[in-house]
């Protein structure tokens, strides 16, 4: 079934196939893509970093909730809110959520801080390190401290490796997803089958 219609050309007429109208949407795609990975179309640094820091929160957040129920870890989902709080409303269900909604500006913040200044590193090694970073911020530096959590000598094995793990990954979502947006990553990545 090859259907045909005409477009005027300069006043002759063209006959074109479907299928090469089909082929010249394909080649135009792939020139908008080019494009944007060439560096002429960017993504805006503050949204982009507002919404990645908001889902790795949310994302990363729930699973160390989910850990803490399941006894993985001893440190409270809202360890971060400890100094603002009473001790005894943080284990609650609303502590909780106070504690998600601190870890998530906590990820906002990061997110901003990875856009601004990591931007150009490629791969995941950056985004670990930086993870372990931050863990060893607020678990060894400042965490004590204030109050949020026990000293590292004072935690269980099992919380201690779940926490860093909960932190690599944490980072390694951030620091691997800037790394896709701002630098030539994507060429790492296989072509789809079709395209």
């Amino acid at each position: 079934m090859s259907e045909t219609y005409s477009i005027p050309n300069g006043g002759h007429d063209q006959e074109q196939s479907p299928e090469s109208q089909d082929q010249r949407d394909h080649n135009n795609n792939n020139s908008r893509r080019g494009r944007q990975q060439s560096g002429k179309i960017h993504t805006p640094l503050i949204p982009f970093a507002l919404e990645l820091g908001f889902f790795a929160g949310l994302l990363w957040g729930l699973l160390r909730w989910l850990f803490y129920t399941l006894h993985f870890t001893v440190v409270a989902p809202g360890f971060l809110a400890e100094p603002f709080f009473k001790h005894s409303f943080m284990k609650t269900t609303a502590g909780h959520l106070v504690g998600l909604l601190f870890f998530i500006a906590l990820s906002v913040v990061a997110s901003l801080v990875y856009t601004w200044m990591f931007r150009r590193y490629k791969g995941p090694l950056p985004g670990i390190v930086y993870g372990l970073v931050w863990w060893v911020i607020l678990f060894v530096l400042t965490g004590p401290k204030l109050g949020m959590m026990n000293p590292l000598h004072r935690l269980t094995w099992d919380s201690i490796y779940t926490e860093i793990c909960v932190f690599i990954l944490w980072g390694l979502f951030i620091g691997y997803t800037v790394a896709v947006e701002y630098t030539d990553e994507r060429k790492r990545e296989p072509d789809k089958a079709g395209d």
